[in-house]
């Protein structure tokens, strides 16, 4: 997809992208309007607006991120006249490489007759990592095991206790001019060893390859007249696709299983040595291409339109897929023919033209001639039938500008004056019932069901719209140009009552005295816990692989609950297509690739035991079903939640659902549950009521909440009374020019929005601060760390008692590394979260690195000091190379390579340090 920007794996719901937003010039303290230029700063019922665009500040779209530096409207040149508008947009596409992986056993191995050589080629460039351990004859389909010693090559890195990786040689093959890369195993054939299990890890793109979503495997014995038999496809091969979602659903054939049932269940048939055994398999690569598209804007005399001029370097076909606007209608709409040589019209709703190829094969170009009535272009590129580039999840935006278009803008201008006063007049009212709104103090952790300022608003403006017609005496309206008013002023209210939610916090917490903190712990609602938390992600991505992950959390109870957590993360529990377990299937069925359920509700006993609280990874937003309907589509699903169609979205376009439309985004890779349907929220409370009894869960880590509404949260939280619940409301920041906002208001309020949509019954991982603290910390911006009010810019800042921060997790960190936090910064993070308020987490893989003893440190401290989720946070300093601040007056911390140490009368002492950050503690 082409992006202007980079951003870990988020899709901007429909909403989202439609909303209005306003991009600031720091320097000048003003607003982009739709052509580039910048307004002064007014109030929301100000009349400014721009000359040139006729918009109200208000109601402008937003240039999007990633245009270049340059003015948007260049001024033309002397040789050039007509060019009105010119805009180079830089793209990021995928481009997909062909290769092939080659697996071959000899007869004969360089150590002698007595071995056996394995040969591992690739044909793809990268730095390429064998993963690969074996399986034994009396542990048939069970997990792997580390290869004995004589096995293992040169520059072989033992993986724990299951797994070796092996760095593949790269190497001149047969023909000419290509390389491979190969690794030579000597195998000693034994009767005791099975199997060779592998996959293939490219370092240098972080991507992972296997075969149809499960390891490859290389036999070693043959069972008398069986036949080893390879699966019909190849790899596919993506950056963090290990084990991702595009392998999970495909359906695993009887051939590729055909072994593993003979080991199984016909052991006693007499065992052979295999000979010989070659393969090769196709993979396919995608590899990250930079491009780039001009387009531009010219006024023709000629044919009396404006011609719209693209050229762009991308080879191959490219198609425009395009529409264009009027000023007071945003709908895309088909140009007048002539079109442009290539094009087709697409459902009636658009045009999708065929660029055409450069005479030195560099690119493609191509001009669209378009009337003057149109104020704007829209469009999309279409490389193929998968691949598709736009502006971040939004439409690619042109304005069309000539002096006649702008007089007849200025000749209706005068005609609609007094719909614009109507409007000022509306947008006043707005904002005094805004600022009334905004005395009103709402104190933290009381019953609050959030007034809708909204639908008060547009019911007002609706009545003042009724008299439009007659305030404008001479002005005769149709209809349809009534019902466009009534939509824009419509849009400008809920835009009005946006920027006020943007604007304040809708909880504002108070300070607990020390009087309050000695007085036992209670539970303030369901869900919230004490406010004393410090959670530990209890896994990583590669968790399952060992088969034994219970077991070995089991191990580490005790040392885990010494460092001081107090509540640990377990991965999900239950059937999953994907071996993480986040592609559930049977609710009940509770052996999964971490253990069986009796290893399950030892290990949640054995924390108990040591004093630790235990969430289970709930995954309520989707479900893979067990069967196939009749059009042979995954939609029938089995086990003791026997649901059918009725269960899914209709708005799913994969899976055919029969339900109402979903609440929230859409996750495209399995059946969406409709969690309006009372038979679904029944299953579920009565499975989460079976997990809490049965299991001893004492709360929720509840996955991908985007994907339906946070009231049906609340009802799922009431039902199973939770000691504490945590959602993953995870969506993108907002970046201005390919360069992350610093105010970032509307992200937050989105996740608060949710938690209040739960009833205040669940917090949200604050993943504001986190993206906050990856731009402070990896360009020494941390001016960054303090709002526009002196507060912590996240959810923290805002509703702390209710923020989960974090730096790292399973999908952002570990293997995929999504959205990795800034290297060798992670403790400058951990002194932030563990200091502030909020509920800190900490990910597994850091407490088993060398960050250990100073996270525990940390941790020591924030509980030495009795910091909690709602301890005050005062900035004492937010600079470019340094951020400080004091919380509850008991300790003070500085992260940054700047200057500073703690001032005043109290006597401070330094409680930690390390790289970059520094804390201390009252005397």
């Amino acid at each position: 997809m082409s992006t202007v920007r980079l951003e870990p794996l988020l899709h901007r719901s429909r909403r989202e992208r439609f909303r209005f937003r306003f991009p600031h010039d720091p320097k000048k303290g003003g607003r982009a309007c739709r052509l580039g230029y910048f307004h002064k700063a007014t109030s929301i019922a100000g009349p400014a607006g721009c000359l040139l665009c006729r918009h109200n500040p208000l109601r402008v779209r937003p240039i999007m991120a990633g245009l270049t530096e340059t003015p948007i409207v260049e001024a033309a040149d002397a040789d050039n006249l007509d060019v009105l508008f010119k805009r180079t947009i830089p793209l990021t596409r995928t481009k997909t490489v062909e290769g092939k992986v080659s697996v071959r056993l000899d007869k004969k191995g360089e150590k002698g007759d007595g071995y056996r050589r394995l040969i591992v080629q690739c044909s793809l460039e990268g730095k390429w990592i064998l993963h690969w351990g074996v399986t034994y004859i009396e542990e048939a389909g069970s997990e792997w095991d580390q290869p004995p010693p004589e096995m293992r090559p040169p520059g072989s890195v033992p993986i724990k206790d299951y797994a070796i990786e092996t760095p593949l040689k790269k190497i001149a093959s047969a023909s000419a001019g290509e390389m491979l890369h190969e690794l030579l195993i000597d195998v000693k054939p034994s009767l005791s060893i099975s199997a060779i299990h592998f996959v293939l890890k490219d370092e240098e793109r972080g991507a992972w390859y296997q075969y149809k979503g499960r390891d490859f495997k290389v036999p070693l014995l043959v069972w008398e007249d069986d036949e080893i038999v390879s699966g019909e496809t190849g790899f596919s091969i993506w950056p963090g696709s290990f084990s991702q979602i595009s392998n999970l659903l495909l359906k695993t054939d009887g051939s590729a299983t055909k072994v593993d049932e003979n080991e199984k269940n016909d052991a006693k048939k007499k065992v052979n040595l295999l000979e010989e055994y070659s393969e090769e398999f196709p993979i396919v690569q995608e590899e990250t291409v930079q491009n780039r598209l001009t387009v531009c804007v010219k006024k023709s005399d000629k044919e009396d339109r404006n011609i719209v001029h693209f050229d762009t370097d991308i080879p191959g076909h490219v198609v425009v897929h395009w529409g264009v606007c009027r000023d007071e209608n945003r709908n895309w709409e088909i140009p007048s023919p002539p079109h442009p040589v290539g094009t087709r019209v697409f459902r009636g709703k658009a045009l999708q033209t065929l660029l055409q190829p450069k005479k030195n094969e560099s690119g493609n170009w191509g001009e669209f001639p378009v009337d003057y009535d149109f104020s704007c272009l829209h469009f999309v590129l279409k490389l193929n039938e998968y691949n598709w580039l736009n502006d971040v999840g939004d439409d690619f935006y042109i304005p069309l500008l000539t002096e006649s278009s702008m007089q007849a803008k200025t000749v209706l201008a005068d005609q609609k004056e007094l719909v614009f006063s109507t409007e000022e007049k509306i947008l006043r009212e707005v904002a005094d019932a805004v600022a009334q709104a905004s005395t009103t103090d709402v104190t933290m952790d009381q019953e609050l069901e959030t007034v809708s300022y909204t639908d008060d608003i547009i019911s007002e403006i609706r009545s003042l719209v009724t008299d439009i017609s007659a305030e404008k005496g001479n002005i005769t309206k149709s209809k349809e140009a009534q019902e466009n008013i009534l939509q824009e002023i419509e849009k400008l209210a809920a835009e009005a009552y946006g920027i006020f939610r943007s604007s304040i916090p809708v909880y504002v917490e108070e300070p607990i005295s020390d009087l309050e903190l000695l007085k036992p712990p209670v539970q303030i609602s369901s869900g919230t816990g004490t406010g004393f938390e410090i959670l530990l992600q209890g896994f990583n991505w590669e968790s399952h692989r060992t088969g034994k992950w219970y077991t070995e959390l089991f191990a580490k109870a005790e040392e885990i609950s010494a460092m001081g957590f107090t509540t640990i993360w377990l991965p999900p529990p239950t059937e999953s297509v994907s071996p993480e377990g986040y592609m559930p299937k049977d609710l009940y069925n509770l052996n999964s690739r971490y253990g069986n359920i009796e290893e399950l509700k030892s290990l949640v006993k054995k924390f108990h035991e040591v004093g630790v609280r235990v969430l289970g990874d709930v995954v309520l937003n989707h479900r893979c079903a067990h069967a196939q309907n009749s059009n042979g589509i995954w939609n029938v699903f089995g086990g003791r939640l026997a649901w059918d169609d009725h269960a899914i979205v209709s708005d799913d376009p994969h899976f055919q659902g029969r339900g109402n439309k979903s609440s929230g985004d859409i996750f495209h890779a399995a059946p969406n549950i409709d969690h309006s349907q009372e038979f679904v929220r029944t299953d579920i409370k009565e499975w989460l009521h079976w997990l809490r009894e049965e299991i001893g869960y004492d709360g929720w880590r509840l996955d991908f909440v985007r994907g339906f509404w946070g009231g049906y949260v609340k009802d799922y939280l009431e039902a199973s009374e939770p000691y504490f619940a945590v959602g993953e409301y995870w969506d993108s920041l907002s970046y201005t020019y390919g360069q992350m906002d610093y105010s970032q208001d509307g992200h937050r309020q989105r996740i608060i929005d949710w938690i209040n949509a739960t009833g205040g019954n669940a917090s949200a991982f604050d993943v504001t601060t986190k993206g906050i603290l990856h731009a402070a910390l990896e360009k020494c911006e941390y001016w960054r760390l303090s709002d526009e009010k002196g507060k912590p810019p996240g959810v923290i800042g805002w509703w702390a008692s209710r923020a989960v921060t974090f730096i790292e997790n399973h999908d952002t960190g570990s293997t995929q590394g999504h959205w990795r936090f800034p290297s060798g910064k992670e403790m400058q993070g951990y002194a932030y979260i563990l200091t502030h308020s909020g509920t800190p987490t900490v990910f597994y893989d850091h407490i088993i690195s060398h960050y250990q003893h100073e996270i525990a440190t940390l941790i020591a401290l924030r509980n030495r000091n009795m910091l909690h989720c709602r301890s005050t946070v005062k900035i004492k300093k937010a600079e470019r190379d340094v951020y400080a601040a004091e919380i509850d007056e008991r300790v003070v911390m500085k992260i940054g390579p700047g200057y500073y140490e703690p001032e005043g009368p109290q006597n401070w002492s330094v409680a930690a340090e390390g790289y970059e950050y520094k804390i201390w503690e009252a005397a």
